[in-house]
C-alpha cells in the first residue's frame, strides 16, 4: 500500500484546550478519504496540521514520507480548500487566479481558463469576485485548488454553498479527479457527499479519529 498522507500520534493544543488528541492514520494514495465530524470535532485542525498551516504540540505529519514541518514547511504538490477561499473581491475570477498561479508558475492562463470552464464558471466573466453568489465562489475555490495538478488535495467543505445541481456536477468532478489517481482528503457533514465519494471513512469526534469505513 503506498500512503500519501500518515498521521501519528498528532497532539494539538491552544492554551488549555487540546484540539487533537494522539490522531493516528495512514491514508492510502489514489482514494476519497472522508473526515466527519461536528464542528469543533477537530477534522479542520487535523487539515490544518497536514498542510503546515499549524504545528503540532506532538506527533508528526508524514506526506509521501517526508516530515511536513521538519523536511519541508509545507507539502509540495497540494490543492487546498480550507474554510472559505480568499479572493481579492475587486478582481474577476480569472485574474484572481491568475495572482495566485505566478507564484509558483506552474499554471499558464490557458490552463486556468480551462480550470475555470471545468467547475462551471466562465473565465471571461467581467464580474468581479466581491459580487459572485456563496456558490459561485466555492466554484473559484474548487478550481483554485487543482489548477495546479496537485497530486493530493484537502478539501473541507467544498460543496458548501452549492446548489442540488451543482452538487451533482462538483461530486462528478472530484470522482474524476480520484479517476486520474489524486488522493483526496474530504471533509464534509453531508452524509450524502461521504456516501457517494468516499472510499474509507473516519470520525473526529472530541479530537479522536475512529474509523467507520475501511475500503
Amino acid at each position: 500500500m503506498d500512503v500519501a498522507v500518515s498521521v501519528q500520534g498528532l497532539y494539538k493544543s491552544f492554551g488549555e484546550d487540546e484540539v487533537l488528541k494522539g490522531v493516528t492514520r495512514d491514508f492510502e494514495e489514489g482514494k476519497i478519504h472522508g473526515i466527519v465530524g461536528n464542528n469543533g470535532s477537530g477534522k479542520t485542525v487535523l487539515m490544518k496540521c497536514i498542510c503546515g498551516f499549524l504545528r503540532p504540540t506532538r506527533g508528526k505529519v508524514l506526506v509521501r514520507y517526508r516530515e511536513v514541518g521538519k523536511d519541508m514547511d509545507f507539502p509540495e504538490n497540494m490543492g487546498i480548500i480550507i474554510e472559505t477561499p480568499g479572493f481579492l473581491p475587486g478582481l474577476t475570477g480569472m485574474k484572481n487566479l491568475r495572482l495566485l498561479a505566478s507564484l509558483q508558475k506552474k499554471a499558464g492562463n490557458e490552463t486556468i481558463a480551462e480550470t475555470i470552464r471545468r467547475v462551471g464558471l466562465d473565465p471571461a466573466l467581467k464580474k468581479p469576485v466581491g459580487k459572485y453568489s456563496l456558490g459561485m465562489r466555492q466554484r473559484l475555490g474548487i478550481a483554485q485548488a487543482i489548477m495546479e495538478n496537485p497530486s493530493l488535495l484537502i478539501l473541507d467543505e467544498p460543496l458548501n454553498g452549492l446548489d442540488k445541481h451543482g452538487v451533482q456536477e462538483m461530486r462528478a468532478l472530484i470522482k474524476g479527479l480520484r479517476d486520474e489517481g489524486k488522493t483526496i482528503l474530504l471533509a464534509s457533514h453531508n452524509q450524502g457527499d461521504i456516501d457517494e465519494l468516499c472510499d474509507t471513512v473516519c470520525e473526529m469526534d472530541g479530537g479522536i479519529m475512529t474509523m467507520v469505513r475501511e475500503s
